[in-house]
This record gives C-alpha cells, structure tokens and sequence, in this order.
C-alpha cells in the first residue's frame, strides 16, 4: 500500500463544513465571520508520551483528544484539523483502528479533517487543529485577576498513577483502581463542552498537561500574579485521595490529566456550580488568585506543602 492508497483508504472523509478537504495541494475553509481563529499543534511520540503497546484506537483517541483539550482551554469550537504520521510499517489493521478510534471522536465534535502527510519513520502523530470562538471572547492565560476563583475540572493524578505503576510497579493498586487510570490516560475527555459553556463566565484557562501546578503557574506568570492552592480541595480519586500525601506529586504534577483550570470571579459561583450540573462535569474551587505573585500549595493549618518538582519536564 503506497502512501496515498493510505490516505484515500483510512484518512480522507467528507469534511461537511470545509470549502475542500483532503485531496488537493491545500484545503480551503471559510472561517466564521465575526470570530477569531484558533490554531494549536500536539505530537504525541512513542516512548515519550505513549506507550508501544497501547491499542491503536486508544491511541487514535488521545492523539485527537490532547488537540481537543487545548480548544477547550479557549472556549473555542474545534472545527478543521490536519494530521501527520510517521509510521515504521503500513500495517493495515493498526491503521484501520487507529483511524477509527480518531475519527470516532473527531465526529463527536463535529470536526473535519482537511489534510496532512504520511512518512515512514518512528511512529509520530501530529495534529494541527483549527477553531472559533466569538470575535475578543477567547479564554486567555493572561486574563486572571486578583479575588478570582480557581477551579478544576473532574479529578487530577490517575493519567500519571498509570503512568507511575507502568514504570516502576511502586504501589499495590486494586485492579478496578488500575482500570480506570488506565482508561484515564489513553482515552482522555476533552472538556470542549466546558470550554465554551466559561465563555464569559471565567476570566482565564488552561488545560492541565503537564500537572496542575506547573499549569497554572503559566497563568499566573501571564497574568502577573499569584495563587494559594489548597491542597485537601484538589480533587482525585478515592483511592488516591487515601493518602494523599504520599501521593503529593502525582495529584498536583503528575500530568496527562487533560482537564480544565480556570479562574472566575466570586460571583460566578452560583453558575460554575449550575453548570456542573447541566454538564454531569465536576467543577472544584482549588485556590484563589491574589495580588501578591508569590504561589502557595497549602494544607487546611495553611502550612506548605512540599513537591519536589512542579510538573513534567518536556527537556
């Protein structure tokens, strides 16, 4: 199979709301008016953000799902994307799977895919994503203010405990437990629905990538200020939440978590909460913005929390 028998075969579908999709020298698209255009790239590389024998549906999902996540984090409307694959071999079947595991979840959000390459080489996926918000209404790292709110999304650490037990098999973790950490990781829930639901609710966000504080940390420096973080309220699992100081790092910076941290104002309280409901989404206020730039993990005495480092290292 050559490369575009490839690309005709598992990657080119009707892209319903691009003006040309795959099959040119470039697509053309006709982006909303009044609206400002998103535009994000994410490679996932084996060995260094998925493991090899992770299943090629799974891995089709989490390669669309990181890109998703970072539309999410804007309140943007995921509308075309551009993937490209490094493959070692064309083998039929994981490619038949991996394409159905990623367009799977590109229809679920109503988004096209209009293009990208194929090569030989390490397996390497790379998306490029597009999307839309209303013109000056993006979610921004640089908009958080002094009183807002911090709030996180579903529950942090069990990406990074699989990730962990994968590694070096430090903790004895029940099957049930080890299942859904697993499920966490390979098949991660954008919160596109979310992003766009804060849109003029909450002043700023961000996905949580590379651990929750190391996250943050990009908005506060952004918005020039800082944060008390209080630990107790960080939501996990039960099983984690058991011992939550021995498991410090992997709730706060462990990282593949994919979910949202915004801030907003006291007074959007009551709608966060509503909205939680209204998308079965668990929203937790975790800290608060201040003035002061100093940032603070903090336990219920507020005495510090140590971490010996604040999130994943791409270098």
């Amino acid at each position: 199979m050559n490369e575009f028998e490839l690309i005709q075969r598992y990657f080119t579908r009707h892209a319903a709301n691009a003006v040309l999709g795959v099959g040119d020298d470039a697509a053309i698209v006709r982006p909303t008016a009044h609206h400002d255009l998103h535009i994000s790239t994410d490679m996932l590389v084996q060995g260094q953000h998925f493991f090899p024998d992770v299943s090629p549906s799974a891995l089709g999902h989490k390669t669309l799902a990181v890109n998703l996540s970072d539309m999410a984090a804007m309140g943007a409307t995921p509308c075309w994307a551009v993937l490209s694959l490094a493959l070692p071999q064309a083998d039929k079947n994981w490619i038949s799977e991996f394409s159905d595991g990623f367009f799977r979840l590109a229809e679920e959000h109503g988004l096209s895919v209009i293009g990208g390459d194929t090569t030989c080489g390490p397996l390497t996926l790379s998306v490029t994503i597009f999307g839309e918000t209303p013109r000056g209404q993006a979610l921004r790292r640089d908009a958080a203010q002094a009183g807002d709110d911090i709030w996180v999304s579903g529950s942090l650490g069990l990406a990074a405990l699989a990730i962990k037990q994968r590694l070096h098999h430090d903790f004895s973790i029940p099957d049930n437990v080890m299942a859904e950490c697993t499920q966490q990781l390979e098949r991660p829930t954008p919160r596109v629905a979310l992003g766009r639901s804060l849109l003029g609710l909450a002043h700023s966000a961000i996905d949580i990538s590379d651990g929750l504080m190391a996250d943050l940390g990009h908005i506060l420096v952004r918005s020039n200020v800082g944060a008390d973080i209080w630990f107790e309220n960080i939501p996990t699992h039960p099983w984690l939440a058991k011992n939550r100081r021995d498991f410090a790092e992997i709730i706060t910076a462990g990282g593949d978590d994919y979910e949202l941290c915004f801030t907003a104002p006291h007074s959007a309280r009551s709608k966060i909460t509503k909205l939680s409901e209204e998308l079965s989404c668990t929203l937790t206020r975790v800290g608060r913005i201040k003035i002061d730039k100093s940032t603070r993990l903090i336990d219920r005495l507020e005495q510090p929390v140590a971490l010996s480092n604040n999130g994943y290292i791409h270098f």
